[in-house]
């Protein structure tokens, strides 16, 4: 038996599960939340039961010390030793990545390199990394990337329409993310409709403060809404979605911006915050809302109508579709925004039981019996296809 821990950095956050292998029996799982502000918080489970200790934790070193100390400290590992592998969660791959990989020098160069394709997410995953790698050095550790799922695209699907030498030169194209998600949620979607899953077709919505569609035939990601970077696609928490882009220099004129300035717009002050004027939270809409707030709605409108679309574009993809999955913090807890997405689908054989649909992350099938179309529940787990690529890469052999 063999402790793989799998760790997803955000970056103010750090998500982690440990996991004895090849059973994939969590042995605790937790959050560090808030790091680098006053007051952060570390969760942690024991034995079924979930410590919190709130301290300041100025960066994601301090975390993973913290972290590491604990584990001993509450005997849930009597030594570091017993630590065989680390998994991290990388959003960013790029064209160089088409699976996960080992850890070397290189491959965490390239990975803050490919920053600038995921400024929100990889310097936070890279920090992670080398935060990880001061405290256990000799022990083997996989970067598992949300884009190497969506390399099974076809071109059409991720080139974008402009000249075709900027493909070849400077990799411009669309990567997706959330992959990691997706692909698990498609294997367990299948176990759940007791059909292989290389004769569904599949909608996988990656639902949280950002979030992701994508449109899966046979297993494989043939379309997905995020493009070259996180960015494109729906609107999210602070993220516009795709728009015009003649509205950059636009804006840029405008509001005698530079083209960063103007990105950093886009990604952290637009999105449902830019929209309601108040919050990127979900639950704080979905409450101003309910009191009449009229952007508070529009804010619900805009995230839950592109969804919709996209539900109605991908299943035009397919020609057709057998199962719709809900996924992800929003997807998995918001009955609200499911309702909002779902009403209206019957033309495509969608049918769903408001009583059912009225639950919070729990696995579950919310369509009526005789729906031709599924619509499922299904709470992600990244963290165990991260420890299952650690095993894969690193040739753990298991008595």
């Amino acid at each position: 038996m063999s402790k793989i821990i799998a760790i997803n950095a955000g970056s103010s956050s750090l998500k982690f599960q440990l996991f004895e292998m090849p059973e994939e029996k969590v042995i605790t799982k937790g959050i560090v939340e808030r790091i680098g502000l006053p007051d952060s918080i570390f969760s942690i489970t024991v034995d079924g039961e979930k410590k919190k200790i709130v301290t300041d934790i100025p960066d994601h070193s301090v975390a993973v010390n913290l972290l590491l100390e604990k584990l001993t400290e509450y005997k849930i590992i009597n030594s570091l030793e017993e630590i065989e592998g680390i998994g991290h969660r990388v959003v960013h791959g790029g064209e160089i990545f088409t699976d996960s990989a080992v850890i070397t020098d290189e491959v965490l160069a390239q990975i803050e390199q490919l920053s600038e394709l995921a400024p929100l997410h990889n310097p936070a995953n890279a920090t992670g990394i080398k935060a990880f790698r001061e405290v256990l050095p000799n022990v083997p550790a996989v970067a598992v990337f949300d884009t190497a799922f969506h390399q099974t695209m076809p071109e059409s699907s991720y080139l974008y329409s402009l000249p075709y030498d900027y493909y070849k030169e400077y990799g411009i194209r669309k990567y997706g993310f959330h992959g990691t998600s997706h692909k698990y949620v498609s294997e367990r979607a299948a176990e759940l409709l007791k059909r292989p899953l290389e004769q569904l077709r599949l909608i996988s919505c990656h639902l949280g403060n950002g979030a992701s569609i994508t449109a899966i035939e046979g297993g494989k990601s043939i379309d997905t809404t995020m493009g070259f970077t996180p960015l494109e696609g729906l609107t999210m928490g602070t993220r516009s979605g795709s728009l015009d882009p003649a509205l950059i220099p636009y804006l840029m004129e405008k509001t005698n911006s530079t083209a960063d300035e103007v990105l950093e717009i886009l990604n952290k002050k637009s999105g449902m915050l830019g929209v309601s004027g108040f919050s990127s939270d979900l639950r704080d809409i979905e409450d101003e809302a309910a009191k009449g707030n009229a952007r508070a709605e529009l804010a619900l409108s805009k995230f839950s109508d592109g969804i919709h679309k996209y539900i109605g574009s991908y299943a035009a993809k397919m020609n057709g579709v057998d199962a719709i999955i809900f996924t992800a913090g929003i997807g998995e807890n918001s009955a609200e925004i499911r309702a909002r997405v779902l009403r209206g689908l019957e033309f495509m054989g969608v049918y769903w039981d408001q009583e059912a649909n009225n639950v919070r992350g729990e696995e579950k099938f919310v369509n009526h019996p005789y729906s031709p179309v599924k619509v499922i529940i299904i709470p992600t787990d990244e963290e165990v296809m991260i420890a299952r690529d650690v095993v894969r890469l690193t040739n753990k052999v298991y008595a």
